[in-house]
């Protein structure tokens, strides 16, 4: 269940960057960079760079989260396959 709201998480963060990428595209398409010495150069609004980075650290949070939960996941696996195993050479549980 980690594994898969991590991941949910990350596409949700990636769906908003995507969204992010294509508003600063139409907000600059006409803003091209004037490489003249003293021209006024527009680099980008605050609030849209603030917002991408949020996006971004949400993608890599929600990243994050996935691969713990595999890992949590796989581990958790591999310890009910030991129980059976030990359960079926032994015959008794290793549980009391």
């Amino acid at each position: 269940m980690r594994a898969l709201c991590g991941s949910i998480i990350a596409a949700g963060a990636l769906v908003g960057t995507g969204l992010a990428v294509i508003g600063f595209g139409i907000r600059f398409q006409g803003a091209g960079l004037d490489v003249r010495p003293g021209a006024n150069v527009v680099w980008g609004a605050t609030s849209m760079t603030t917002g991408l980075w949020i996006l971004i650290a949400g993608f890599l949070v929600g990243l994050g989260i996935a691969f713990v939960g595999l890992a949590y996941h796989h581990e958790r696996r591999h310890r009910e396959s030991l129980r059976s195993h030990e359960f079926a050479t032994t015959g008794r549980s290793a549980t009391p």
